[in-house]
C-alpha cells in the first residue's frame, strides 16, 4: 500500500499534513500517537470512509481514491464492535458474504429461498462462517446474539466478520481499548497468530504503545498530523529521532534531563560535569531509559557519570521494582529507575539517600529543538 502526500482539513483544523507512507504486503503496521494526532482519520481515508483533500492512496499498485469502501478490498474493525444486535453471531459474520454474493432478490426472507441458486450460495457461506468461527474459537456461540456475549467475544465476532471477506488490507481502529487488561493480552496474542497464519496486511490504530510494541513489524509515531518516525519497535525504543518519540515509546516513560552550561561552556548533568568529547556540540537534553538509570551498588562500577539522589517512593511489580528518585540538581522533578530481579539483592527504602549514575553509552542526547544528536 502506498500513501502519498495525503492532507485533510476539518474546517480550519489541519488534521493530516502531507502524510506519505509505504506499507509492505503482509506487514503488521501500527499507527500510534496521542488523541487528535490524525491516526484514525488516516485509517478512515484508507478505508474510504473519509475523502482526503489532497494526495493519493494505492492498494496493490492500484489507486483507490475514486473507489467506494466496498470496492477497495479492505476490512475494518471498529472500537465499538458495530455488531447488529438483532442478528446472531453466525448472521453477523455471514452478512458481508451475503451482501457480496447474493442479489437483492435472493436476500429477500421468503422469495429468496425459492430461487434455486440461493440455497447453494448460502450453504457455501455457512461453511465458511463455521471455518472462521472455529479458528477464532466462536463455534459454540453461533446462535447467540451480541447482548449475550462478553467484550472479548464481541471483539472476536467483529474480527471474524472482517476477516471472512479475505481482504487485501485489514484495518483496526483501537480494537482492544474496551477490554480489560488480561483479555487485551490474550487478544494481542490471537491477533499476532491470526496475522502469521493469514499473511494479510494489518494496519492497527492505537494509543497504547505497549500494544503496538508487542504486535507490530513496524510502528509509525504520529503527532500533529505528521509522521515523526517509522521503524521497528526496537529501533524506536533504542534510537528515537526526537524527544516526542522517545517519550511516547516505552513504559515507564523515558527520563528527560535538561543539561546546564557553565561559564567555561562545560555541560552539567545536575551538578556533575559531563565529558565534552562524549556529549559533543549542541547538546541541551539528555534522556535515559529507566533500566539505564542505575542505583544498584552491584552495577555502579560500570557508570562513568555519578551523582546522589533520594528515593521518593517505590513500586513493586514482583518481577521488577520501579524506584522514583529526586536527583541532586533536579530537585523539583522525579525520575524512574527500573530494577530487575537481578538487582533486588539490595533493599531500598523511601527517603533513603543513595548513589545514582549511568553509562554514557546508554544516554540519548538531543539539541535545543529536542531532535536527537548522533554520537560524535
Amino acid at each position: 500500500m502506498q500513501i502519498r502526500s495525503v492532507s485533510k482539513h476539518f474546517g480550519h483544523t489541519h488534521v493530516l499534513k502531507n502524510v506519505s507512507l509505504d506499507i509492505q504486503p503482509g506487514e503488521f503496521l501500527s499507527l500510534v500517537g496521542s488523541s487528535g494526532c490524525g491516526k484514525s482519520t488516516l485509517l478512515r481515508i484508507i478505508a474510504g470512509l473519509e475523502q482526503q483533500d489532497s494526495g493519493t492512496i494505492s492498494i496493490g499498485n492500484k489507486s483507490v481514491d475514486e473507489l467506494p469502501p466496498n470496492e477497495r478490498n479492505v476490512a475494518m474493525v471498529f472500537q465499538n464492535y458495530a455488531l447488529y444486535p438483532h442478528m446472531t453471531v453466525a448472521q453477523n459474520i455471514a452478512l458481508p458474504l451475503e451482501m457480496a454474493r447474493l442479489s437483492w432478490l435472493q436476500r429477500l426472507p421468503v422469495l429468496g429461498s425459492l430461487i434455486p441458486s440461493q440455497r447453494k450460495i448460502k450453504s457455501t457461506i455457512e461453511q465458511e462462517v463455521a471455518d472462521m468461527c472455529h479458528s477464532l474459537q466462536l463455534h459454540d456461540l453461533l446462535k447467540r446474539k451480541p447482548a449475550q456475549l462478553s467484550g472479548g467475544q464481541k471483539q472476536r465476532v467483529a474480527l471474524a466478520r472482517a476477516m471472512i471477506r479475505h481482504p487485501a488490507v485489514f484495518l483496526m481502529d483501537e480494537p482492544l481499548s474496551n477490554l480489560d487488561a488480561k483479555l487485551r493480552v490474550h487478544l494481542r496474542n490471537e491477533l499476532v497468530d491470526l496475522h502469521t497464519r493469514l499473511q494479510v496486511t494489518f494496519v492497527d490504530v492505537t494509543h497504547d504503545q505497549s500494544e503496538a510494541m508487542t504486535m507490530s513489524d513496524r510502528i509509525a509515531v504520529m503527532d500533529g498530523g505528521k509522521i515523526l518516525q517509522i521503524d521497528t519497535p526496537k529501533t524506536l525504543y533504542d534510537q528515537p529521532n526526537s524527544v516526542k518519540v522517545a517519550e511516547f515509546i516505552g513504559t515507564p516513560t523515558i527520563n528527560l534531563f535538561q543539561l546546564t552550561t557553565s561559564d567555561s561552556q562545560s555541560l552539567y548533568w545536575g551538578k556533575t560535569q559531563l565529558p565534552q568529547h562524549v556529549t559533543g556540540p549542541g547538546a541541551e537534553w539528555l534522556a535515559l531509559r529507566p533500566e539505564h538509570l542505575v542505583i544498584a551498588a552491584t552495577r555502579m562500577s560500570a557508570c562513568d557519570v555519578q551523582s546522589t539522589a533520594k528515593i521518593d517512593r517505590l513500586e513493586d511489580h514482583g518481577s521488577e521494582i520501579l524506584v522514583h528518585l529526586r536527583i541532586e540538581g533536579f530537585d523539583h522533578k522525579t525520575f524512574t529507575s527500573r530494577l530487575s530481579s537481578h538487582d533486588m539483592s539490595q533493599s531500598f527504602k523511601a527517603g533513603e539517600s543513595i548513589a545514582v549514575g549511568f553509562n554514557l553509552k546508554s544516554a540519548l542526547l538531543f539539541d535545543g529543538q529536542k531532535q536527537r544528536l548522533t554520537a560524535p
